[in-house]
């Protein structure tokens, strides 16, 4: 029998994942949980950032050190008696976080706050795991930027 709430948290680096992240810390602390970071990881051969990894290992060394600086941040604002434990998966990231799920009370995800027309052509990880989950998935959203109205109303008598 299991007898700590598990959250599974996805995190890729983005400000959205940090943000997924620190929202699960909380609720696993408010549940007296615990928190399984999640990293995917895919090689093709291509470049998406300033150092294009060479090998598969190089790319999954970049992950590992990825999960390390975002898990090092986080105990660095908790503490360290948040139960925080870190995994480097290779996989397409909603095949990935599906399965860790399996496993879990919940599944946290953050978004990336992408257009529509973005969406449509590349999908989305947090649609594919939330037709996918086994657990109830949250979803973390980008914060929308508040605008000002252009002039103040006036009040008249």
């Amino acid at each position: 029998m299991k007898s700590t709430y598990l959250i599974v948290v996805g995190v890729d680096g983005s400000e959205g994942g940090r943000r997924a992240l620190e929202w699960a810390a909380g609720e696993a602390a408010t549940r007296g949980g615990a928190v399984q970071a999640v990293v995917a990881w895919s090689w093709d051969g291509m470049e998406y950032g300033p150092i294009a990894a060479t090998r598969p290992q190089e790319e999954a060394e970049r992950a590992g050190r990825l999960l390390d600086r975002e898990i090092k941040a986080l105990v660095a604002r908790h503490g360290s008696s948040l139960p925080v434990a870190g995994e480097v998966v290779e996989g397409r990231p909603a095949d990935v976080l599906s399965a860790a799920g399996r496993a879990a009370d919940l599944l946290v995800l953050g978004s990336h706050g992408h257009s529509r027309v973005r969406h449509t052509v590349l999908g989305s990880v947090s649609e594919e795991c939330i037709r996918k989950a086994a657990c109830p998935v949250v979803v973390i959203p980008v914060p929308v930027e508040r605008q000002e109205p252009a002039t103040t109303p006036v009040l008249t008598q």
